[in-house]
């Protein structure tokens, strides 16, 4: 009734339109299984065509013929096999009277039966698949780590040594810090940092086998100083507030309180960082975190400084690769307006271990974990924190109220954090590689979920990335604009969509949220459900996350109600610029083009394989993700290819497109 007298319709126009909906979501279901089975059937014809062959090949070891002479079939087999069972059974019972004693057939002493169902055997995975994961985060088993009476008070006196070194850090240029002329990016000068800095527990010298990153970046966010370090004192807001770096975090004790539980509060903390791929390896660490309020030449600041556990635990469960943050951390002061200045210092040893090398260079020039990524994510963040708590800022389409507004950004900020610890090799999730797939950059993985918050059964996740020869922003406009997007065929299904609510959640129109409505086809009046898609971007890269969710859930959240039990399962693209080095014509070792510019182009897609979690993988579901990942990836290609065409098509003709 309510819902008619908003829209100026009849009940029974509002009950119809709910039952069309209903019929359409079937039909959709039904069109979605019939092209997975469609794709099933392709494989099993594959499969059965080359096993003919193979048939047709084999020889009698014993004669050299054919293994089936004279084209007898396998029935005939089968009934012959049953005829000679019936006689030795009959042979064994005659035999049992005269030696007074039962005699076994062979068929009690052979297995039970032979499975001749070819899906169970390997067709090109040698590997077994991956095991399967809980949704309930887990972490490394050190029940011991816990600092003594006596330890803290060393671990104070650190944390003043190592506050003073991030805030020379941070305020320092030359010599300590030197201006790369080719890159523009200022190198840390480490033999003047080691003539500078003594730790007081003399870190043991590292060989060869060890990488030294630091980086440092400087930025106005739109957030005070309190909330700041409020986020960075909470391991669940920490793990919010950089959902696309720290994949798990937690508070294992709180050494000291501090004032008002912020400024002089010490805790050990444990932290997972990831980039979203399984390509590239997790970093673990366990470090202390200090966070102090100073003032500096009549300036006001909070320090959050993170230091090593050198000299109280040399017994830790370490990651591989072995990964230790030195001093780091960030300046914040105060600005006007509720801004804040933040200047951040990342600087750690990491052991040299090979890494896939399409990655290579990213994570080698400090672009996947340094200070310039750590501070675009804080700025991005801090302007969607803005939006989620602004009541001023118009919202487009049918979001009744504030309170259903903030629900749905709530909901997106899970789909986000969902979509990026599930497509990473966090928490241990081991992923298996794709044979023959394309510079071997496509991996699968499998995950039991039968937690809320997502649909219950086996998951499978396939995962691939590709270096891309254009500008990460062009990649990212192609994907997050629902209209291009449906012109790939792939990623449409054929059908339109059509966007019934907008939330702008940054400066940049690409920073939003949206709920689209899916339009079938054949019927574009109706739709069948609804996707809720956020797009986010900033110079460290971008990101384009949906999900289909049903209208229930969706007015079960603007209603105000916890919007936690809702099931996501998202897909989506994580893009990353490469901003290559130029060293006279050398090329890129992520793929071998004369290229300076481009990005890395990582897809994620999820399936539910199966309602049952305990439910074993099919390889046709695996042939069937993996044929869906791959041409996704074409059809991207190929639509940026055309737009560039057409852009250099206009710009020959001094038109501007």
């Amino acid at each position: 009734m309510k819902l008619s007298q908003e829209l100026g319709l009849k009940p029974r126009q509002v009950k119809f339109w709910f039952q069309n909906r209903r019929t359409q979501m079937k039909a959709q279901q039904d069109r979605s299984e019939n092209v997975i089975l469609r794709a099933e059937n392709e494989s099993l014809k594959s499969e059965f065509y080359r096993l003919q062959a193979e048939l047709s090949k084999l020889v009698c070891p014993n004669c050299g013929g054919p293994p089936v002479p004279g084209g007898v079939s396998f029935d005939e087999l089968r009934i012959e096999n049953a005829r000679l069972g019936e006689e030795l059974e009959r042979v064994c019972a005659i035999a049992s009277r005269y030696i007074g004693r039962p005699i076994q057939t062979m068929g009690a002493l052979m297995p039970p039966s032979l499975e001749l169902d070819m899906n169970i055997y390997p067709r090109q995975f040698l590997e077994p698949m991956p095991p399967t994961l809980s949704e309930t985060p887990s972490y490394p088993d050190n029940n011991n780590l816990i600092l003594m009476e006596e330890e803290k008070t060393i671990a104070m006196e650190l944390a003043m040594s190592a506050t003073d070194e991030v805030a020379k850090m941070c305020r320092t240029n030359e010599p300590l810090w030197v201006r790369n002329n080719e890159t523009g990016k200022e190198v840390l000068n480490l033999d003047e940092h080691s003539r500078m800095f003594h730790w007081p527990l003399n870190l043991k010298q590292r060989s060869s086998e060890f990488r030294t990153e630091a980086s440092r970046d400087s930025s106005v966010v739109i957030m005070n100083s309190i909330t700041l370090v409020d986020a960075f004192v909470d391991a669940n807001k920490w793990m919010e507030l950089f959902p696309s770096i720290v994949a798990r975090a937690k508070c294992v004790q709180v050494i000291s309180q501090g004032v008002s539980g912020t400024n002089g509060c010490l805790q050990l903390m444990y932290a997972e960082l990831h980039v979203l791929s399984p390509l590239v390896p997790t970093r673990e660490a366990y470090f202390l975190r200090y966070c102090q309020q100073q003032n500096v030449e009549d300036e006001t600041y909070w320090a959050i400084v993170d230091f090593p556990l050198d000299g109280f635990h040399n017994s830790l469960q370490t990651s591989f690769p072995l990964y230790k943050r030195r001093p780091s951390g960030c300046l914040i002061q105060d600005m006007p307006n509720g801004y804040s200045r933040v200047t951040w210092v990342e600087h750690a040893e990491i052991e040299e271990k090979p890494i896939h090398q399409i990655f290579s260079h990213f994570v080698h020039s400090g672009m996947a974990f340094g200070a310039n990524r750590w501070l675009a994510v804080l700025e991005r963040q801090c302007e969607r924190i803005a939006s989620l708590m602004a009541t001023n800022i118009p919202d487009i389409g049918v979001i009744p109220s504030p309170e259903a507004r903030k629900n749905l950004m709530r909901l997106s900020q899970r789909m986000i954090r969902t979509f990026c610890v599930n497509i990473s090799s966090c928490s241990g999730q081991v992923w298996t590689a794709v044979p023959d797939s394309s510079d071997d950059t496509v991996r699968i993985t499998t995950r039991k979920v039968s937690e809320a918050g997502q649909p219950n059964g086996l998951i499978l996740c396939a995962v691939s990335t590709t270096w891309l020869p254009y500008p990460h922003h062009h990649v990212f406009d192609l994907l997050r604009d629902e209209r291009r997007r449906a012109q790939l065929e792939v990623l449409s299904n054929g059908n339109a969509l059509h966007e019934v609510a907008h939330i702008a959640n940054g400066s940049h129109p690409g920073n939003c949220i949206s709920l689209l409505r899916i339009n079938v086809a054949s019927n574009s009046s109706q739709h069948v459900d609804l996707m809720l898609q956020e797009s986010c971007t900033d110079k460290s890269g971008s990101l384009v996350v949906y999900s289909t969710v049903d209208v229930d859930s969706v007015q079960l959240a603007m209603s105000g109600e916890d919007p936690s039990c809702i099931p996501l399962l998202p897909l989506g693209f994580f893009i990353t610029p490469m901003e290559l080095m130029n060293d006279g014509g050398c090329k890129d070792e992520a793929n071998g083009h004369n290229i300076t510019t481009g990005s890395l182009l990582t897809v994620g897609l999820q399936v539910l394989a199966s309602t049952i979690p305990s439910a074993k993988i099919n390889l046709s579901s695996i042939a069937a993700i993996n044929n869906h990942l791959c041409t996704t990836v074409q059809q991207i290609s190929s639509a940026l290819s055309s737009n560039c065409i057409g852009y250099c098509n206009d710009g020959d003709n001094g038109k501007e497109k």
